[in-house]
């Protein structure tokens, strides 16, 4: 039987490697310009690993890490796979309540830095088919600092410019939904306190034009290089404190209950077979609990 959803699945899956090539020689590039008396030694690369789903022809990924001297902990994944929802996912997912078979692809990146003055950053975009087919994900920034963690903050105002424009840009996009749901999805329930400043986010996104819903897709992805690229640009010479990076690794904490606790996407990869290595390097190298 022929595939009806073949040509788009091609599409989306190649323009999420695309996308990866472009933020990774992006974030090569600041690790090269960032100044050698705050960030001593090497620039750091990217590694890159494959990995595949332990199912027979269930797809796999490749998994990208940088470790540097600006970028503490960096990960920047593309991933194919597919295979079969168990029955609990089945009936939670759009469509598998009638065929459990899935097929998805995605980008999905976590930037940890080493200066406490620079906002750590999250972004993902995806495609997931199953009897129907949608795009999903988004970015949010979290400053580590309670001085930039707020709407007023340069940093927020430069973010959520950057995701404003990929959404006005295209009629079947609503940033003012996109946004207001970021702030409900990327909240710390259990401390009732945001994990950041925000951004937006999107899921199960079928506007009935393919097209369309992919070209905005592919406009979050070009627009958060820029966004988050003159972010950093524009506050790596800054120099901190260890006051400063005491406060970073406690809040780095914060980021680790979201992503344990309440982040979907964990979730999503880890019952469905991920690779679990992919799926935890969102977890900051350094961080504590007082």
């Amino acid at each position: 039987m022929t595939d009806p959803f073949a040509q788009k699945k091609e599409t989306a899956a190649a323009w999420f490697k695309s996308l990866r090539d472009q933020i990774c020689a992006e974030f090569e590039a600041l690790e090269r310009e960032a100044p050698s008396d705050l960030y001593p030694g090497e620039p750091g690369t990217f590694v890159y690993e494959d990995w595949q789903r332990q199912v027979e022809d269930g797809g796999g990924g490749t998994g990208g890490m940088l470790r540097g001297r600006l970028f503490e902990k960096c990960g920047v994944h593309i991933s194919v796979v597919k295979g079969e929802f168990n029955e609990e996912m089945a009936a939670r997912v759009p469509g598998a309540d009638k065929d459990p078979r899935f097929w998805a692809a995605g980008i999905s990146l976590i930037a940890h830095i080493v200066n406490p003055r620079v906002p750590a950053v999250h972004m993902n975009t995806r495609y997931i088919v199953t009897t129907k087919d949608w795009f999903g994900g988004g970015g949010d920034l979290t400053p580590t600092q309670a001085v930039d963690r707020n709407q007023d903050s340069p940093d927020a105002k430069a973010f959520h410019a950057g995701m404003k424009a990929a959404c006005d840009a295209h009629a079947v996009a609503d940033y003012p939904k996109f946004k207001d749901w970021c702030d409900e999805y990327f909240h710390l329930h259990h401390r009732d306190e945001p994990r950041g400043i925000g951004g937006i986010f999107y899921d199960r996104h079928n506007s009935g034009d393919w097209d369309a819903d992919f070209a905005f897709t592919q406009d979050v992805g070009r627009h958060f290089i820029k966004t988050y690229a003159d972010i950093v640009r524009g506050r790596m010479d800054e120099p901190w404190t260890e006051e400063e990076r005491e406060e970073q690794l406690i809040t780095r904490g914060r980021y680790v209950e979201f992503n344990l606790l309440w982040d979907r996407g964990t979730t999503f990869g880890l019952k469905t077979g991920g690779n679990v290595k992919t799926i935890l390097s969102s977890m900051p190298p350094v961080c504590k609990w007082p």
